[in-house]
Parts: structure tokens; sequence; C-alpha cells
């Protein structure tokens, strides 16, 4: 059965959703805005722990999201 969590380190509104497959838990970390799902990463993980490296990414794509939203 899916697991979502949210996930304040990487900002307002972002959620971890688990999914346990045969050998891996795919994890998918998104937004949720008012007008979109913003798909920041999915990848297959073993461990619980989320890396630093991963949330730094997450938050560099949020940004340059959020940058070009306002640019429209």
């Amino acid at each position: 059965m899916p697991h979502v969590r949210p996930v304040p380190r990487i900002g307002a509104r972002c959620y971890e959703l688990r999914i346990p497959d045969a050998t891996v838990t795919w994890r998918l970390i998104f937004r949720l805005d008012d007008d979109a799902i913003v798909i920041l990463d999915v990848f297959g993980k073993k461990t619980r722990r989320l890396p630093e490296q991963l949330i730094a990414g997450c938050r560099d794509r949020l940004r340059r999201y959020d940058a070009i939203d306002r640019e429209l």
C-alpha cells in the first residue's frame, strides 16, 4: 500500500509518496499547488533517509519552477 508523508525540509506543501515493490521502494517527491502537482524527483531507494543532495536538488527545482511561474 502506498504511503504519503510531508517533507517540510524541502518546502511547504511538499510530500513523499512511497510505493513498495518486490526489491525496492519507489519514492516520488512532489509539491501540491492550487493549480498543479509539481513532480520534483522519482527514484528507487532501499534506505529510509533522504540524502541531503536529493533535498538540495528538489529545493533548486522548486526555485526554478517558481521563477518561471512568476514570469508567465
